[in-house]
């Protein structure tokens, strides 16, 4: 008999989430979120506490980003020490330079001569249509909230409507649902782990249909998001209300936006090439994806703290758990959504019962 390939062998394994299911279980990361309910809006930082290797790949036609150039594979910093994702538009941009000022308190940065810069990429999607009051005078508050959600960084964080998924909204049953801050992992057989962060802002549907089940579900470990099994409605069906749905909401901009993270000892081209994989995961968890009114945009981030370097086999494994990540991610999102006053659309417990 021949011998079967240890990348066979591997596909035969069910899925496993860490130990939290979050983007955490890859060691040297954390995560805290600001917002502010009456803006209906907020921020999300991933903080880095170890040299990593990250890079980023835009498939939106409507980004919004903020040092993107230098994470691409012929540009000279390799590592950077947070990211920021924030509602707000173009506005949310500010969020970076409050992460950026609390790592440069924490002593963190690209070191030149005697001053430290901290490297704080950032993306932003669009909430400024939600239901939230967005006159803020002077200057928008993203800045501080950037900075508060640095303070605010641990290893156990909120999902749903919380950080960068405060006000995020998705296309589905009319008008829509709310959209939310997301995260999973996966540890691999040969030790690597996995990890996704999204805020769901979605121009397209996570659910199939009118139903409640969810199209990132043929990926869903335990029961992550209801344990629903499939769906009944069939493609036709899907495919005919998304179309209606995305003609009438393309008013709107959208967005979605995210890490992809893994404790894999990575080039940076390697690192890129893991971002362009976990783009997948939106198509499998999101539909339609990466429209031209999405900014639709995936950071990733390579630690190296497993101290594996993955074979081409192995990559190509990890590519696909990276796309399944991201999906799982991108449904708990929306899943774990809650109900707040002046709701623009109702989130998901409140249209099918409770989570």
């Amino acid at each position: 008999m021949v011998k079967q390939s240890a990348l066979y062998r591997r596909k035969q394994l069910t899925m496993k989430a860490g130990k939290r299911n979050l983007i955490t279980d890859i060691e040297g990361l954390r995560v805290g979120h600001a917002q502010d309910a009456k803006l209906k809006s907020g921020v999300t930082a991933l903080i880095c506490d170890m040299e990593n290797v990250s890079s980023v790949h835009v498939m939106g036609g409507a980004p919004g980003s903020r040092d993107t150039d230098l994470l691409q594979p012929e540009n000279t910093v390799q590592s950077v020490d947070g990211f920021a994702l924030s509602g707000g538009s173009a506005f949310g941009l500010d969020a970076a330079s409050g992460v950026q000022a609390a790592l440069r308190e924490d002593g963190k940065g690209f070191q030149i001569v005697d001053q430290r810069v901290p490297i704080v990429p950032a993306a932003i999607l669009f909430d400024l249509i939600n239901g939230g009051n967005k006159t803020w005078g002077q200057y928008p508050p993203y800045r501080d909230l950037g900075y508060e959600a640095a303070r605010n960084a641990t290893e156990d964080f909120e999902l749903g409507s919380a950080g960068a998924g405060t006000g995020a909204l998705v296309g589905g049953l009319a008008p829509g649902l709310k959209g939310g801050l997301g995260s999973a992992s996966t540890v691999l057989d040969n030790g690597i782990a996995i990890g996704a962060l999204v805020a769901v802002n979605a121009l397209g549907a996570a659910t199939i249909g009118d139903s409640k089940h969810f199209w990132a579900q043929p990926f869903e470990v335990g029961d992550e998001f209801g344990d629903f099994g499939s769906s009944s409605v069939s493609a036709d069906e899907a495919q005919k209300l998304r179309i209606k749905l995305s003609s009438e909401q393309n008013k709107n901009k959208n967005t979605t936006i995210a890490i992809i993270a893994t404790d894999a000892v990575l080039t940076k081209g390697e690192a890129k090439r893991l971002a362009v994989a976990a783009h997948d995961g939106f198509a499998r968890a999101l539909w339609p994806a990466h429209t031209p009114l999405d900014g639709d945009l995936i950071f990733s981030v390579a630690t190296s703290g497993s101290s594996v370097t993955p074979s081409i086999p192995e990559q190509i494994e990890m590519s696909a758990v990276a796309a399944a990540t991201m999906s799982r991610a991108i449904a708990r999102g929306v899943y774990e959504a809650s109900s707040e006053e002046n709701d623009l659309f109702p989130n998901w417990a409140k249209v099918f019962g409770g989570n």
